[in-house]
């Protein structure tokens, strides 16, 4: 018994002896947590960097494919146009005392307002220009009821706007600019055609009876159908969002005319927003700029353009002539 006494205390004593020997030290423990610190927070640090350079560069990409669609659906319409209106038809208002002065901006949105641009402050004309446009079995062959059709072709007044939205107003939209598109199409010119002109649609004037020693003149005093304070109901449709309000510093002395000419072609709207034009209405041709915000997809603020920054400010341009075909010139 004694024996076996002797040998359970020595049992107990030794797991006493290994009960206070285990475990960490506060001091331990401290080091170890500032250890871990110092290891883990720089690898968190660049975890999320590489993840926030993934988030631009992703939203870059998507900015470029954007704008590219956008363009290459601008050029597509434009080559229908028969006339480009230049800065003169865009900015002037019409003027019947003297044709030379003559011009569409109080024919047109956001003048005579129209769903989505009735604000001259925010909604801005671009681009301007007349198309003559296919209409596939638009006109019957012996009424207009006729299940035998034809197809046809109706003059359409189409514009591309910038619309600023900086202040946020619009939540649906960025809180930088898009570009809108507005159309008005004309019936097919036909006795049996199903078509109908749309709200404030008239003809280009091109009679020869209308005053103007140019087509520009005569153009430029196209009159709308709508009357005093009517509006139109077409509605001025988004094509691109995340279009740049802001842009490099640019040096140009020569108000009114583009970058690298002298007279020719007229520069329509500002060469620091994100959607500006160079248009030559003698040549119906038009070169179209965009530059889009690839920022103002993944943040709120900071959006200004900035040189450090200017890879998520991808820009692109398109140089396209009209060759709609025109009945009288």
């Amino acid at each position: 018994m004694s024996s076996l006494k002797f040998l359970l205390i020595t049992q107990i004593k030794h797991r006493q002896k290994n009960d206070e020997i285990k475990g960490f030290t506060l001091i331990e423990l401290l080091v170890a947590m500032l250890m871990a610190f110092l290891v883990i927070t720089p690898l968190m640090l660049f975890m999320m960097n590489l993840l926030e350079g993934d988030r631009k560069e992703q939203a870059k990409a998507t900015t470029e494919q954007e704008m590219q669609a956008a363009l290459d659906y601008i050029a597509r319409d434009l080559q229908q146009a028969i006339y480009v209106y230049d800065a003169d038809g865009v900015a002037r208002n019409r003027n019947t005392t003297d044709i030379t002065l003559s011009g569409i901006q109080d024919q047109i949105p956001p003048v005579k307002t129209a769903p989505n641009c009735n604000d001259a402050n925010v909604c801005k004309p671009i681009l301007v220009f007349w198309k003559r446009e296919f209409l596939a079995s638009s006109v019957g062959v012996t009424s207009a009821t006729d299940t035998t059709r034809d197809d046809g072709y109706a003059y359409s007044l189409v514009a591309y706007y910038l619309i600023t939205n900086t202040n946020g107003s619009n939540t649906t939209w960025s809180k930088q600019a898009r570009i809108g598109r507005f159309q008005i199409r004309g019936q097919v010119n036909s006795d049996n055609t199903n078509t109908t002109n749309d709200t404030g649609f008239s003809p280009p004037p091109l009679d020869p009876n209308i005053t103007g020693s140019t087509l520009k003149e005569r153009m430029n005093q196209w009159k709308t159908a709508l009357t005093g304070s009517a509006s139109y109901t077409q509605p001025v449709t988004t094509l691109i969002d995340f279009i740049s309000t802001t842009s490099p510093s640019i040096s140009t002395n020569t108000s009114g005319v583009c970058p690298g000419t002298n007279a020719s072609p007229k520069l329509v709207g500002s060469l620091t927003s994100g959607f500006y034009t160079c248009v030559d209405a003698a040549e119906v041709l038009a070169q179209v700029f965009i530059r889009g915000n690839a920022l103002a997809r993944i943040q709120n603020n900071n959006l200004n353009y900035q040189n450090s920054q200017r890879a998520y400010f991808p820009s692109a341009s398109v140089r396209v002539q009209g060759r709609g075909f025109l009945l009288t010139k």
